[in-house]
C-alpha cells in the first residue's frame, strides 16, 4: 500500500501536463473521469516495481 501511495504521488505531480494536453486535445477532465486511469496506472507501476524487485533479486 505504501508504493500505491508513492506511485499516486508521481501521478499527481504530471497531473497538470496530462491536463493541459488533454485540454489542447479537446477532451475535458474531471477526476471522476480520472479515476480508472489512476488504478490502472497503479497496476502497470505495481507491475514494473514487482519485475525490478526480480530483476534486482536476480542480480544478487
Amino acid at each position: 500500500m505504501e508504493k500505491n501511495m508513492e506511485f499516486m504521488q508521481i501521478a499527481m505531480k504530471y497531473l497538470p501536463e496530462a491536463q493541459a494536453q488533454l485540454q489542447e486535445s479537446g477532451v475535458d477532465f474531471s477526476p471522476e473521469l480520472a479515476q480508472p486511469f489512476f488504478e490502472m496506472f497503479l497496476k502497470v507501476m505495481q507491475e514494473a516495481y514487482d519485475l525490478g524487485k526480480q530483476d534486482a533479486l536476480l542480480d544478487e
